[in-house]
Parts: structure tokens; sequence; C-alpha cells
């Protein structure tokens, strides 16, 4: 499926050539397709004068803005491959990830250049973005000639390679194609109603498929209008909300949650954002619940980096009914719940997800032996998440396979926990994690972040409020408070970083 892909910025600046494709709100420029395709062939002139050929590595460190875009298309010209760095780790983190990919330029930002400085040559020939020599970006871009590149990109190439976050160990560079781009394009605009007159904004990190993919890439092949932020900025966002500016917003619960919490969301109209998304981790039911007490419906997704992402998404006029689902599989995925051996589970029982379809990715760069372990069957990609499907074909997680543990034979995921102690009016959020028991084998030990003015309660008065909510061998045998958790760039809780963190 996707075999060949027509280019997508050249079709664009074909079909809307004067349309805005951006609009970056810090330095107030646009961007309009014809000027994106144009921008992005003299791209692909730089990386032809540098040498850089087809399956050669160009990274990229630097935080949201629209040159990453134009570096993005230029490398599906040619069939390059661009690997975006992830600025939130210091050059010493970041050098074992250069040293796999090998890139043969570094595109970077003044925000990262001490340390795109440090990396020096073994991220390859250094490019400033925001150099203003003749030796920097814009310089080079602009004096370059243009290179129109394939008229066909391949859907099953390497267009591009996103480290995972190492929630659990070691990134692998997940390998995305652009079949996968448009599988999920067309998985997100259905489930999203995305139109060519939309706009939406572009604040995630661009190193995290969200960043790219949810919803920026999906609505510049609709033809819509992206807004660039930096990155994420709580007022700046707040005021785009009220000002009716997006039409679609997608964030992460951890983004919903500031939002929440700002003084003017009390005031705010959020009935101007036609559609709502979030997906990155389980965004708990009681917040989900304040948005609904607002009007907004927040439409809870899930996926992976491995799939593209887009797999399931809620269906807005069933968030209410079905609080905590994340939909059904969208058009282009499919789905197998089975059990440990396997077989698909009957519906209602819990079971292993496993993926399937265009979007999922070919594997992992360079690593066979992570490729093959993480598919079944040759075509099922296994997720290790834990779900159930209901009677009106609606599903929910119920946690990683990693993070379930085992308290007195019976097994417990702490996910269903810790929505339980979110929902405390005393507590922000919690993050459960296992801790050895003589007499249980395992219990639960909750990591716990004070709503702000709030202190959390006594050990006693926790415990007793999860008996009323949860099977007492669910509930945590420890508590303990913290300032803030570590995170990843999704906003997933790092619980393997947790027994380092100091307690508040």
């Amino acid at each position: 499926m996707f075999e060949q892909i027509p280019d997508i910025t050249a079709q664009r600046a074909q079909l809307k050539p004067d349309a805005t494709a951006f609009r970056d709100l810090v330095r107030g420029t646009r961007l309009t397709y014809a000027e994106l395709e144009a921008n992005a062939q003299r791209v692909a002139g730089i990386l032809e004068a540098e040498g850089v050929a087809g399956g050669d590595r160009v990274a990229v460190l630097c935080r949201n803005r629209v040159e990453f875009f134009e570096v993005l298309f230029a490398c599906a010209k040619l069939g390059v491959v661009l690997v975006p760095f992830n600025w939130r780790m210091p050059a010493g983190e970041l050098k074992p990830l250069v040293d796999d990919a090998k890139p043969k330029l570094l595109f970077f930002g003044n925000d990262d250049s001490a340390i795109a400085q440090e990396l020096g040559s073994s991220g390859g020939r250094l490019v400033g973005l925001d150099d203003d020599s003749s030796i920097g970006y814009a310089a080079l871009r602009d004096g370059a000639d243009a290179v129109r590149g394939r008229d066909f990109w391949p859907g099953d190439e390497t267009w591009y390679l996103l480290y995972t976050s190492g929630t659990t160990g070691k990134p692998k560079a997940v390998i995305q194609t652009p079949g996968m781009a448009i599988a999920n394009y067309v998985n997100i605009r259905q489930a999203m109603s995305i139109s060519g007159d939309d706009v939406c904004l572009n604040y995630l990190p661009l190193f995290h498929t969200a960043g790219i993919n949810l919803v920026t890439l999906p609505t510049l092949i609709e033809g819509g209008e992206v807004l660039v932020l930096p990155g994420f900025e709580i007022e700046q966002v707040v005021q785009l909300l009220a000002d009716g500016a997006l039409d679609t917003f997608f964030a992460v619960p951890a983004v919903y949650q500031q939002i929440s919490l700002h003084p003017s969301f009390p005031e705010l109209d959020l009935s101007k954002i036609r559609n709502w998304g979030c997906g990155g981790a389980p965004m708990p039911d009681h917040l989900i619940e304040t948005y609904l007490a607002r009007g907004a419906r927040v439409c809870n997704g899930m996926g992976m980096t491995e799939t593209g992402p887009t797999v399931f998404i809620m269906d807005g006029e069933m968030v209410e009914r079905k609080i905590g689902s994340v939909g059904k599989p969208q058009v282009l995925a499919s789905v197998r719940l089975v059990d440990s051996e396997g077989n698909d589970v009957a519906r209602g029982e819990e079971g292993e997800l496993w993926f399937g379809g265009p979007g999922i990715t070919p594997g992992y760069w360079g690593n066979a032996e992570a490729t093959q372990s993480a598919f079944a069957d040759g075509c099922w990609l296994k997720s290790g998440d834990i779900a159930r499907q209901d009677e009106d074909g609606y599903y929910y997680i119920a946690g990683r396979i990693k993070d379930m543990f085992i308290s007195g034979g019976e097994n417990v995921y702490p996910a269903e926990v810790e929505n339980v102690l979110a929902a405390h009016p005393d507590i922000l959020e919690a993050a459960v994690i296992a801790m050895p028991d003589e007499k249980w084998g395992e219990v639960g030990c909750a990591y716990l972040m004070a709503q702000p003015g709030h202190d959390i309660p006594a050990d006693a008065d926790i415990t007793s409020y999860c008996r009323e909510h949860l099977a007492a061998y669910k509930v945590p045998k420890q508590f303990v408070a913290i300032a803030e958790f570590p995170r990843t760039a999704a906003g997933k809780v790092q619980k393997h970083l947790l027994q380092t963190e100091d307690s508040a």
C-alpha cells in the first residue's frame, strides 16, 4: 500500500500556491505553500552541494520552527534520512545517538548551539539555523541551486528516524516512512475532521512523533495553516484558545492539566475549538470531566511512535458516555487483543494489543534484533499494552505489561490506581510502581504531586480514600510526596527514575 507517493510539497504548491502553510508567531513571518516548496528545493540543493546522497543522515537539533519542515521535505526529495535529536538531552547523552546515526550535517538553533558545538564534528558539519553569516542556514539556502528531486517518494523508504524516549532503557531509532505519514493522515483526518481551512498549532517537540504528526503534517497534506511556537508557553497557548485562533488542538495530558490550572480557564470559551485530541499518556478521567464541564470534548487517543502514531482516537459524541475510552481503531489500523500465547481473547477480556496496517513501522533502524522481537507472526506489532474491548467496540487501556505487578496472586495495573488517586481533590497527579513485600510479594508505592495550594493528605486518609474505590490488594502500601515527575517529551512519567528522585 502507498508504494509511490507524489512529492507532497510540490503537489500542494500547485494546488494552493498562495495559501498560508506556516505562520511563525514569534517572528511574525508567513510562508505560503509555493514558498515552502521553493525553500525545500533550495535546501535539497544545500544537501547535494554538501555531498549528501540517498540513505545518508542529516540531523536537526532545534526548538519548533518552520525551517525544520523545510529540511524534512528536502530530505524526502532526495531520499535522505532526517534525524531530529532531543534538545532536552545533554551532549553526553546525545553522543551515543549521534554515533549511531552518523549524520553528515547537523542543523541547530541558537538555543542549542552549546550542545551542538560540544558534539562537534561527530554530528557532521554544523549549520546554524540562526547564523546570519554567509555560512548560516538562510544564506546557504537562499544561495543554493533549487533541486526538484524525485517526483515520487517510495512509500516504504526511510524518511526520518525518531529515537524512542527511553522510559525503560536505551533509545531505539524508530523508522518513519512516507507511507506511514499518509496512513496517519487518513486516520487522524477523518477522526478529527481536518480540512484545508483548518488552523492548528505546532508546539509539541519535533523530536517526538506528536510534534510532527499530531496534527501538523496531516494539516499540511490537507492544505491547512500551521501556527508555530518554539514550545509550550502557557500564556501564549491560552491566548490562542481565548482568541479562537485554532480549529483543532492536540496536546498531552500534562498540557491539558496546566491549561486547566490557569486563572483564566473558567472564563475561556472552549467552544471555539472544533476538535480536541489527546495522546502520549493516559488522560485521567477527572481531567476529561473538567473539560466536559466547560463544553470541551477532549478525545483520548492511543498510538505509538511505531504506529505512525494514530491507531485509536475517541469520537467526540461518545466522550461523556465512555469516559476513559480511547475509542475504536481508525480506518487504516488493525488491532488484536491476545493472551500470553498469542491467541485472541473474547470481547470484554483483557489482552495485549497487537497492531497491524500501513501505519506500522518496518522496524528499528540498524537493530534487527529489536525489530524481530517487536513483531509477532511477521506482521503484528506487539504494543506491550493491556486493553479490553467493551460490548460497543470501544477500547480501554488497562496499562503496560511491564508496569503490572502481582500482589498476593492478583494482577495490579498501576494506571487504574493512578486514575483513582488523581481524582482526589488534594492530588494533582500520581504514579504507582511496585515495591517488594515479604507477605504479598509486591505492593504498590504511590508517588504523589499535590494540587497547587494543597498538601498531600496523611497516609491513613489516602488509604481510606483508596479503599472506597479500589480492591484492598490494589491500594498502595506506601505514599511519597514529590514536587515534580521526571518526564519524557510526551509527558509520560519516567517511572524507572522515580526511585532516585528526592521527595518533596
